[in-house]
């Protein structure tokens, strides 16, 4: 198990590694920033001067290596537009984005796993065939025409929900959260349902799916001839079997949640890392965006880890076939 453990840490390094590289490159091959940071007025020593200052008249390589040498003391740059670190704007905003990110996850655990199970132990049932039906509308709607109805209709129209804004936080391990406060989960409500329909439809199905599997299994039909009661069958044999592939895409789906949240924090003026790294690109603030797509490789490489183990331990077959 260790020496499992210690490969793939090595596997996961290399990885963030190879997306330094790809990140770095990627964004020195689209736009100036100078063109965008400094007016026209300036003349040309002045621009030159500029540039020297913000270290882009340098090679690209010997940009790149120095910008490696910086992060790996934890200095990912200093942003172009506002003269901070970087990496100190995007921790500044992520718990917000975070917050969003896992209440749309649970959202879409607590809709999707129940909603899965009755469509898979009924799915000849009217309710079954209309949620499957309502599912391809959770996959097929765009996150944005999305969030616009949900103003119009509970913000607008009914006035049930604000629109805009995180409302009131409380501060918890040195960190403002708005799910502590009332007002701040009445703001909640609608960007992380927003975030959470594409979630919802995909737990529902990958639950039925996983219920159908399970359910004409041996072992469902031992336990129930055992006499064991039908929710005890469901709960410790057929839904612990559909967990197994949950667990892996959820835990990636967190990953991307949390990188996708863009548009959803930008409608809503949800003011998490989203929306500032919308912002930096359009002003081609190259620290900025590179500590926050690193930031985002580190989350979805620490969660692939965190997934890997979590299958260990709810299906035994992997953890025989790691010790062989």
């Amino acid at each position: 198990m260790i020496g499992w453990l210690l490969r793939r840490i090595g596997q996961a390094m290399l990885v963030v590694l190879a997306m330094t590289v790809i990140v770095f490159v990627g964004l020195h091959a689209i736009g100036n920033p100078i063109d965008i940071l400094i007016g026209e007025d300036l003349n040309q020593q002045e621009r030159l001067e500029a540039i020297a200052h913000l270290g882009l008249d340098k090679p690209l390589l010997q940009q790149y290596f120095s910008f490696l040498q910086n992060a790996l003391q934890g200095d990912l740059g200093t942003s172009f537009v506002y003269n901070e670190p970087a990496i100190g704007l995007i921790l500044d905003r992520l718990p917000a984005t975070l917050e969003l990110a896992v209440v749309a996850l649970v959202m879409a655990i607590v809709l999707g796993v129940p909603l899965g199970l009755y469509a898979g132990m009924k799915p000849a049932s009217p309710v079954s065939k209309l949620l499957m039906s309502g599912s391809i509308l959770g996959f097929s709607l765009p996150a944005f025409w999305v969030a616009l109805m949900l103003i119009m209709v509970f913000s607008v129209q009914l006035g049930w929900m604000p629109s805009s804004g995180r409302g009131d936080t409380r501060s918890l391990f040195g960190i403002e959260w708005s799910f502590l406060t009332l007002d701040g989960l009445h703001h909640l409500i609608l960007p992380a349902f927003n975030l959470a329909l594409f979630k919802i439809s995909l737990v529902l199905r990958l639950t039925r799916a996983g219920v159908r599997e399970v359910m004409p299994q041996d072992f469902v039909k031992f336990a129930r001839a055992k006499g064991l009661s039908e929710t005890r069958v469901m709960i410790m044999h057929v839904l612990r079997n559909t967990m197994i592939p949950l667990v892996t895409v959820l835990g990636l789906e967190l990953g991307s949640t949390i990188a996708y949240a863009v548009v959803t924090e930008s409608i809503f003026a949800w003011p998490g890392a989203g929306k500032l790294i919308l912002d930096s690109i359009n002003s081609l603030d190259r620290p900025v965006v590179v500590a926050y797509l690193m930031v985002v490789v580190v989350i979805f490489v620490t969660l692939n880890l965190i997934v890997d183990l979590l299958y260990k331990l709810l299906d035994p077959r992997v953890r025989l076939e790691a010790a062989q």
